[in-house]
């Protein structure tokens, strides 16, 4: 029988898996290369995805972000080893906050600010799906496209890839 703590968080080891995977085929010697000059770089795309666990972990252990004392994210790594290593630890620390998440608070309001400046407050369980979870899912595409634009194998997330044609759903 599932509970409810299995309900909300049933996706997120998988999730967290394949976003390592993702990040693991981050090359090196590419972190520079945007492919538009509005685009991030792919170091900053990549760092970024390896620090979102860092906002669902915060998501779940406060009612309030408040960028205005937030710790800031690394402007860079120093290679793709690091960047797992980042990836690494956030998603631990996230992993012992839903263990200590209590599922009482699962629709309580969550604050979004910088000092004063309130820039939104809505229920934890939106912001966890949408803004957390689903941003980290949505980044990841990015970074899959920036993969096959440098011709780097992109490994399989949902099924299968033209880099990796044989059909798993998992």
């Amino acid at each position: 029988m599932s509970t409810l703590k299995d309900v909300i968080f049933g996706d997120l080891e998988r999730e967290l898996a394949v976003t390592r995977k993702v990040l693991a085929a981050v090359p090196a010697d590419k972190f520079d290369w945007k492919p538009h000059a509005k685009s991030m770089s792919l170091a900053k795309l990549a760092i970024h995805i390896a620090t979102l666990p860092d906002w669902m972990a915060h998501t779940l252990a406060l009612d309030v972000l408040d960028f205005a004392t937030a710790p800031r994210t690394p402007e860079s790594v120093a290679d793709t080893a690091a960047l797992l290593a980042l990836f690494d630890d956030r998603a631990g620390a996230l992993r012992q906050a839903v263990a200590q998440f209590d599922p009482a608070g699962w629709d309580a309001i969550w604050t979004m600010k910088s000092g004063t400046q309130v820039f939104t407050a809505k229920p934890r369980s939106w912001v966890f799906r949408v803004w957390d979870l689903n941003h980290m899912i949505h980044h990841r595409g990015q970074l899959c496209l920036y993969l096959r634009l440098l011709d780097v194998k992109v490994p399989t997330a949902y099924s299968n890839t033209a880099a990796d044609p044989t059909f798993v759903f998992d």
